[in-house]
């Protein structure tokens, strides 16, 4: 048999083959974390499970890689053709699953994780081994490794920043496909002298790449089916910004809207909602003398602000939202910004898109009242939003009469939680004021006033409030036994106990 030394050319070839095999195993890699993280929340254990049964597998790989002994060029091939389809097509499988199949979901990621995860270790000695031909070990793994962290580092940057707000999950996961699949074509040309059955490889490589490219091309409705099948009302909008993914739908109810598959607010009983989040700490102030100065924390729907614009007197509103993908929506789309009384472009409202913890430690200014409307503590990046930390910085940012007011989960399925947020607050010397009010879409749901001085009941409220009214109004502020105070944990950011607890609070009703 006629054999093939590979000179410089393909070795340089090989090397950039590297490259392009680390990136393409760590994007699905980084997929497949973010991907548990959106839709099996905590975001930190998902990925680090997932990177840790990912790395796992490359050993695997790379020791069952001592049992290829011959037509090294062919079993490469081969390989990266399968990592081509099961890695490119990983984003794809998972969504469907959890749409169609959601108790598969959490099995069917690990396996898809440790078969490319294997496969990825099997790569990479099979090319150092091919380039033992003509390169001396100590050049070999010195190069070979150079390229594997180089491609590393250029996804890493490009995940996030690039390549999933423009393309999406589904998308980014193919076209990695299909770059893994050109490198097995390169690896047909370049090897084309060594590899037996070579018209075979020849309609295995087009197959592949004719297999990816209708994926890539029908990414969008591969999308549309998954979500409109777990979403079950139809989807009039989405974006997939670096912070998270926004779904809006339109069903019976009105709108909806979802981040990262939670629910956010519906619009039939979203009133209830922002009225009890906003009114009792707005209109609390005595004499009638109205907050001039507001800021709201999160809230980039827009419609928290809605309600403060309710107050005449209120000269000023800094709305800190980290997301712009969220305040150019509700701004911008003229469906869900009249839902919003189109309150953020009102002159009034100065919008800053930012982390709102880095926000709060460089900002000087004080406030009246700050609403703090931030999603519930589901990982570590949101948690530290919710730890005595954060809670000192709020008091340092409120005026002497100021008040606070804290989106606070459901004191009554997820009781402890609620209460470890009004232990946090106190821990920072605020006086917490803790009320509830049923929110249909999201049941029992509660409140913390934070302030520095005793809270007081308004005595009159905004006219046209469809929900809040001074008879009603102090019922709120009544928890009965099943929701009454219990003993808590101060929410630190050393921590973050409130992360665990709420995901297992929430998580029993999630198994049932």
């Amino acid at each position: 048999m006629k054999t093939h030394t590979p000179a410089r050319p393909v070795e340089v070839a090989l090397l950039a083959s590297v490259f392009v095999i680390a990136a393409c195993g760590l994007v699905y890699e980084l997929a497949a974390g973010a991907l548990a993280s959106y839709l099996l929340g905590d975001s930190v254990l998902q990925f680090s499970t997932v990177i840790g049964a990912y790395l796992f597998a490359m050993g695997v790989g790379s020791y069952l890689s001592r049992f290829f002994e011959r037509q090294l060029p062919a079993h490469f091939l081969r390989i990266e053709l399968l990592v081509a389809l099961v890695g490119g097509a990983l984003p794809a499988i998972l969504f469907v699953a959890n749409a169609y199949a959601p108790g598969s979901f959490r099995w069917l990621l690990y396996t898809l994780v440790f078969a490319v995860g294997t496969l990825v270790g099997l790569e990479i000695p099979l090319v150092m081994r091919i380039l033992k031909r003509n390169v001396a070990l100590k050049d070999l793994v010195s190069q070979v490794l150079t390229f594997d962290y180089l491609g590393a580092l250029a996804v890493s940057v490009a995940f996030p920043l690039l390549l999933v707000p423009q393309l999406g999950l589904i998308r980014t996961g193919l076209l990695f496909g299909l770059l893994n699949a050109a490198v097995a074509v390169w690896a047909l040309w370049l090897f084309r002298d060594e590899l037996r059955q070579y018209k075979a490889h020849v309609l295995a490589c087009g197959a592949t790449l004719a297999l990816l490219a209708a994926a890539f091309a029908g990414a969008d409705r591969i999308t549309t089916v998954a979500e409109d099948k777990f979403y079950q009302d139809r989807i009039v909008f989405t974006a997939q910004s670096p912070y998270q993914r926004i779904v809006v739908t339109q069903g019976r109810g009105g709108h909806r809207l979802f981040l990262n598959g939670n629910l956010q607010f519906a619009e039939r009983d979203e009133y209830r909602y922002h009225e009890a989040l906003v009114h009792p700490a707005m209109a609390a102030f005595a004499n009638g003398a109205g907050p001039k100065k507001v800021a709201v924390l999160g809230g980039g729907d827009g419609m928290a602000v809605r309600e403060i614009l309710k107050y005449p007197g209120v000269e000023s509103i800094t709305l800190v939202e980290l997301d712009p993908a969220m305040t150019r929506l509700f701004s911008d789309q003229p469906t869900l910004s009249k839902l919003n009384g189109e309150s953020l472009k009102s002159p009034k409202v100065k919008v800053v898109n930012t982390d709102a913890f880095q926000w709060l430690e460089n900002t000087t200014e004080t406030f009246d009242v700050i609403v703090v409307d931030f999603p519930d503590p589901t990982n570590f990046s949101i948690g530290k939003l919710y730890t005595n930390s954060f809670y000192a910085l709020l008091d340092q940012r409120l005026s002497a009469s100021g008040y606070a007011v804290i989106q606070t989960t459901s004191p009554l399925v997820a009781r402890q939680s609620f209460w470890t947020v009004v232990q946090t607050i106190e821990s920072v010397g605020l006086t917490a004021t803790p009320y509830h009010a049923n929110v249909p879409s999201f049941g029992e749901w509660g409140y913390v006033i934070a302030s520095r001085r005793p809270y007081r009941l308004p005595t009159a409220l905004p006219d046209g409030l469809r929900f809040l009214n001074l008879q009603t109004l102090p019922l709120l502020f009544d928890f009965p036994v099943d929701m009454a105070r219990v003993p808590a944990q101060v929410n630190r950011l050393s921590n973050q106990n409130l992360v665990t607890t709420y995901e297992a609070e929430w998580g029993k009703v999630v198994a049932h």
